[in-house]
Parts: structure tokens; sequence; C-alpha cells
């Protein structure tokens, strides 16, 4: 069978014995889920906006929000759950998993990662069919798509396409970005789909805060998506204390994100390098890290966003010392 426009037309229709076998199979023992088409109008259309630029699709805090946004006014009776569609989508037979390293057995047993936090651990990101996903770059194509889940699946809802425009995330990160960051109370984060948006939203604003560089070594790479090797670190830790105000933050390439985590290095109150006298190295293609003693770290173009002294404090006194 060609795999069409037509055929995925078919695929992304409700699943009748009789007259469409090969349609989206949707848990029925509570009424028509409706998970499924949520989460394919929530990829489909982060595609449009270019907030999915191959066919690469991690369970990221952007597709969580965007799913969410338009769970609330498609389901609002129901508590969303992005996992539950995100894992049993492969069952109807055009999306597929990435396994992250280790995960292999996991991923390809029979094993239900139907948790939002099972997903992100175990799975790199998820990918369509190849014809799919090529069907899908075009706007035309895209559009019926959509047309098709509309019509099927939420024919009775309204201005389901002006839901889909916004961006919530975008939205989100903006809010937080004029706030200078947030402190969250324990019950703000009841699910791990909320924990999910949160940490990707902290992450951005501080990896684009920093312009993408390690605070430390000044290290930068980015992909086609802009994607990074820059993690967006907490200099107190947010297990503990709930902190995602941007001062807060650090930019840190991998290593020394893991580093200072560790307490391998530190930062001075004037922002210069510490490093640890216990760390044995060996970097024949790189700079060490006791090179760096002294030097100050890259810090943002606006001041108000500088790591804050106090949370430096901390850090040196109960990570950088205990180390």
């Amino acid at each position: 069978m060609t795999k069409n426009l037509a055929y995925y037309s078919k695929k992304f229709s409700p699943k009748v014995k009789t007259t469409n076998p090969s349609g989206l199979n949707v848990n029925r023992s509570m009424g028509t889920a409706p998970n499924k088409p949520i989460l394919l109008l929530s990829i489909i259309e982060l595609i449009s906006r270019g907030g999915i630029r191959k066919n690469q699709i991690p369970l990221s805090g952007e597709l969580v929000a965007t799913f969410m946004n338009v769970w609330r006014h498609l389901e609002p009776n129901r508590n969303p759950d992005i996992g539950q569609p995100f894992f049993y989508l492969r069952s109807d037979g055009f999306w597929h998993f990435q396994p992250n390293p280790g995960f292999e057995l996991a991923i390809n047993s029979k094993a239900k990662l139907v948790s939002a936090g099972a997903l992100k651990q175990a799975v790199e990101y998820a990918y369509f069919d190849d014809e799919l996903w090529q069907i899908l770059q075009d706007s035309h194509d895209r559009s019926v798509l959509i047309q098709v889940l509309i019509d099927e699946w939420f024919s009775g809802a309204s201005n389901i396409e002006g839901i889909l425009q916004v961006n919530v995330f975008a939205q989100l990160q903006e809010e937080l970005e004029r706030a200078g960051g947030k402190i969250y109370q324990p019950e703000e984060l009841n699910s791990e789909q909320k924990v999910i948006v949160r940490d990707a939203a902290f992450r951005k604003i501080v990896a684009t805060t920093y312009g993408y560089r390690c605070a430390f070594c000044g290290y930068q790479v980015l992909d086609i998506q802009g994607q990074g090797i820059i993690d967006g670190a907490h200099i107190k830790p947010f297990a503990k204390y709930f902190d995602d105000r941007i001062d807060n933050g650090l930019s840190l390439c991998k290593n020394h994100h893991w580093g200072f985590d560790r307490g391998w290095f530190s930062i001075n109150d004037d922002y210069t390098i510490i490093v640890s006298e216990e760390l044995r190295e060996e970097a024949p293609n790189c700079k060490p890290m006791r090179e760096f003693v002294g030097e100050s770290i890259i810090l943002p173009a606006k001041q108000q966003y500088y790591p804050r002294i106090e949370a430096l404090r901390w850090h040196r006194e109960n990570i950088f010392d205990a180390a």
C-alpha cells in the first residue's frame, strides 16, 4: 500500500473494523479518549511553527506545554496525560522510538513505559515514518491532516486552529524572564508533566541569557533546531530550594555542569573561578580546568541576571568545600 496523504488521513481517523480497520486505535473503556489526536495536533503545530525541524520528536517541555494547553480546551473535565499517547501511539505503526543508551531492551520489550518521567529516561526521541514526515513538511498536506483530526475527533469544538497557534511555552518563558524567574511551591509541581515544562523553561532561559555559551569555558555548539550542548544549571539545587530564579542559574557545558555539581570548581564573589586542588587531570586536546583558576566566568549581558552572590557562597560552603 502506498503511504501517501490519503493513507495517513485514514490512519488519523477512528479505527472502525468494517470501514477503517487501520485507523487510530484509542481507548474506549471510559468513552473515546482523544489522547492520540491531541498529541498529533500538538506535534503538527510545533512542526508548523518550526519548533520541530527534523524527524526526531523528544518528549520536550515545549511539546508537553502545547499538549496540555490543547487538552485544557478540548477535554477540560479530564486530566491531561501525555505519557499514554506518546507510548501507545507506537501501536499504530507510524510512530517509532529511538531508545537512550542502555534502554534498548526496555523499549523493545513489552514493558509499558507510560509515565512522562519513565519515557524521558528511556526514549531519546520518537520519529514518524519517513513518508509521513515528508508529508508533514508541506503546509497544504499538514492542513489536510489537521482538518482530518478536527473533523473526525473534535467536530463540535470551536476555534481549535486558534488554540493551536498559541505558543504557551514561549509565553511562559517570556513571563519568567520578565519576573527574573520564580521560586516554586512544591504543590505547584504535582505532576511529571509540570516538572518537565518547568525544567525546560528554566534551562532554556538560562542558556539563552548566556548566549548558549558555557560560563566556565566559553564552549558553544548549536544544531539546526537551536539545540545545544549547554545546560541551564542550578547553583543552589532545585530539589532542595525550588529556586528557578535566573540568578540561581549558570550556563554550563555537560562536562562543567557535572563538575560544578560535584564541587570540582566554584566561583568567587568577584566571579572568578576556583578549582579543587584534589583533581588529577589529563587534557591533551583541551585546556585543563586548573588553568582556568583566577579567570572570570562569562557573564550575561544584563547585570540583573548575574549569578546571585548568596547562591555562589552557598555553593562554595556546601558543595565545593565539602568535596
